[in-house]
């Protein structure tokens, strides 16, 4: 019988026994009882048949395949049996939701541009939409064979939203620098010019505007170079350690012997800390200055460094107008302000608070900004106190 496996060594034992039991002289039907009883062992010992029956999916992938398949990948990713979704690995069920799979794609999918991806064999699109109103997806479709495929899911909201930032960025840095400079062309013009008819006065006005003007202009792009270096040492950690509270105190005395010392007052104990020192005589630098603007003038700024549960605190407050609650959230924005017009006279560049949050976010520190109407605005600076070589060993 075809596919039928017979122990044919087993049946020669079987034969050779019952002809020499026969050759000895035994009982020539005792010999075939023993070939026979020999042979029915043989018979019920066989093994069971295998029967194999068809799969009406035979040649397909099965469902555990496909999960198996698609669950490795860190993005997300479909597998379609015709247009149905069959699988979805982890980071596709946590971006659309685990009930998508059973789920009609042109369903889950719900946008045109990937709808019309579905009708093709292979291809690419741009979803917006998908996940969040500001998600931007790339929706690639490849082709495994006739009935199944993949969809591969990848996240371009980062990069848009970077790209965004950037624009941002140089449109409101173009800004900030056009207007000095068109102001300083537009004064030296008029001075330059032979017909023009100015007095000594106006001359002196216009050229104190004009240093004016290029100062600030010199500030915005010595602040714009300062946060493009604290930008790219972002991931790189400080390692000298500090005193915080000396470093405050040293800062006051400068700036209190420029703007007098009645101005700006300071309390400080020895905090060390692991830092940058440039970097952090910068922030309290920024903080002192935008308190002087900002603050009351017949009331002293207040500086205060403390340590307080592993941590050196840094304080500094003012006595001003006070800041309203809805521009808290947006003063460490690049170029944000509270009163532009304000700001520029004071001599502001839109970028103190953008580089103080640069660097506490690079010493891993924390930024905290409170403000009351008519109070004055108090902003706080925790970093985590240096651990001495004692406090290691224990």
């Amino acid at each position: 019988m075809k596919g039928l496996s017979l122990p044919w060594s087993s049946i020669a034992v079987a034969l050779g026994t019952a002809v020499a039991m026969t050759f000895s002289g035994a009982n020539a039907w005792l010999a075939v009882s023993v070939l026979i009883v020999w042979l029915g062992t043989l018979w019920l010992a066989r093994p069971e048949p295998t029967v194999r029956t068809r799969d009406p999916d035979e040649g397909n992938l099965s469902r555990q395949a496909m999960v198996e398949l698609v669950e490795p990948f860190s993005v997300p990713v479909l597998m379609l049996d015709g247009q149905r979704i069959a699988a979805a690995n982890a980071a596709a069920r946590e971006a659309l939701g685990p009930h998508v799979v059973g789920q009609d794609a042109r369903v889950a999918l719900r946008h045109p541009a990937a709808i019309k991806l579905l009708d093709q064999t292979e291809g690419s699109a741009m979803v917006r939409g998908l996940t969040g109103a500001r998600s931007i997806w790339q929706v690639n479709r490849a082709a495994i064979d006739q009935r199944f495929s993949l969809i591969e899911l990848v996240n371009r909201t980062a990069e848009a939203d970077i790209s965004r930032a950037h624009t941002d960025f140089v449109a409101n840095a173009s800004h900030e620098l056009r207007t000095p400079l068109a102001s300083i062309i537009g004064y030296i013009e008029t001075l330059s010019d032979p017909d023009a008819k100015i007095d000594a006065a106006t001359s002196a006005r216009f050229h104190a505007t004009v240093l004016r003007e290029a100062k600030r202009l010199q500030s915005l792009v010595e602040d714009l170079m300062s946060l493009s270096r604290i930008e790219a040492e972002k991931h790189e950690p400080p390692k000298e350690r500090i005193d915080i509270g000396q470093l405050a105190e040293s800062i006051v005395g400068e700036v209190g012997a420029t703007v007098g010392e009645d101005r700006v007052t300071v309390e400080a104990s020895p905090a060390t800390v692991i830092g940058d020192r440039q970097q952090l005589d910068q922030v309290i630098r920024n903080l002192i200055d935008n308190a002087l603007k900002y603050g009351d003038p017949k009331a002293p700024v207040h500086v205060r460094v403390v340590p307080d549960h592993g941590e050196a605190v840094l304080t500094v407050a003012d006595r001003g107008e006070g800041i309203h609650p809805d521009h808290l959230p947006y003063l460490t924005r690049r170029f944000y302000r509270t009163d532009p017009g304000r700001s520029r006279m004071a001599g502001g560049t839109g970028l103190g608070l953008a580089i103080v949050k640069h660097i506490v976010e690079r010493h891993r520190g924390k930024l905290d900004i409170e403000s009351k109407l008519g109070e004055g605005t108090t902003v706080t600076v925790r970093f985590s106190l240096a651990v001495t070589a004692v406090e290691q060993l224990s």
